[in-house]
């Protein structure tokens, strides 16, 4: 529907509009665009002054919010939306804008109010959590988490490690062992597609700038994770895979990133459940302590 594919290339293009919009939400990222690009068929343009992205989401075509290098550019958005509103009826879609963060709403309904209709989308509400409490996993409520953790570290002989270049191929080869088992179709398509984003993020993790680790377990890596800051005082994971049939790995992998690499950071931000129960229930187990509301906008 847009013009332009994304490549690493266009990283400090679109940095400088992701920087200036200030979102915070997890989607408006260049690495996320980068490394889910195929999945999402994603496309940019610039219309107006405001840098619009397109994707498909589950056959729905849809936009990101839209980003800006000064916010005086939003009022050009009743203008971009009669020209988006034609491209949809031209492929014969319904119109719609989503992740928008909940405290953007105000002022979208303000800058277009005859164009646009919000709902909800709480399968992309993205989870943030204290990261002193990912670390120490203190209280009642991490009890259990910390149980899982003493028991690794009692029971298995550990090493975690920062990920490098050097760890690509083990990072990719416990991916694809981990996508042994039973899923539906939407999940496997999901889990191949990962691998991919998996493998694009490492090989150009020096221009992407992320930060991760690896941990050793019987002379292969067993887990590995990688993010980036979203913000100044908040951490991003990106991805997070570890072998969940060693108990208490999965919570070791988690603090040990928060431990190396969120030192320096107040919140960590570890992206939506996208409605998946098995997902909603374990971010809900480590206590976020607040949810980044997003809302669909829909164009009239």
């Amino acid at each position: 529907m847009l013009t332009h594919s994304i490549s690493i290339t266009d990283k400090a293009f679109l940095d400088t509009y992701l920087r200036s919009s200030s979102y915070e939400v997890s989607d408006l990222n260049f690495t996320n665009l980068f490394m889910w690009r195929h999945l999402y068929h994603l496309k940019y343009e610039v219309i107006h002054g405001l840098l619009w992205i397109s994707g498909i989401y589950y056959d729905k075509p849809f936009l990101f919010p839209p980003l800006f290098k000064n916010a005086e550019d939003l009022a050009n958005l009743p203008a971009c939306l009669e020209i988006l509103k034609g491209k949809f009826d031209h492929i014969k879609s319904p119109a719609m804008i989503k992740f928008l963060p909940a405290s953007a709403v105000e002022l979208f309904q303000n800058t277009a109010p005859q164009q646009l209709r919000f709902q909800r989308d709480r399968d992309n509400d993205d989870y943030i959590y204290l990261a002193q409490d990912l670390m120490e996993l203190k209280g009642r409520k991490l009890h259990s988490k910390k149980n899982h953790l003493n028991f690794f570290r009692k029971h298995m002989e550990f090493e975690y490690v920062p990920l490098t270049k050097d760890l690509i191929d083990d990072c990719l080869s416990l991916a694809q062992r981990l996508k042994v088992g039973n899923y539906t179709d939407l999940e496997l398509d999901l889990l191949q597609n990962e691998a991919l984003a998996i493998e694009e993020a490492l090989q150009h993790m020096d221009q992407l700038h992320i930060a991760g680790g690896a941990i050793w377990v019987d002379n292969q890596v067993e887990a590995f994770t990688f993010g980036e800051k979203l913000t100044e005082d908040t951490m991003l994971v990106h991805i997070e895979k570890a072998n969940a049939d060693i108990r208490g790995l999965y919570q070791a992998i988690n603090q040990q990133f928060c431990i190396h690499h969120c030192e320096d950071v107040i919140y960590v931000n570890r992206e939506e459940d996208m409605g998946f129960d098995y997902l909603r229930k374990a971010k809900e187990s480590y206590n976020p302590v607040k949810m980044l509301e997003k809302y669909d906008a829909f164009l009239i």
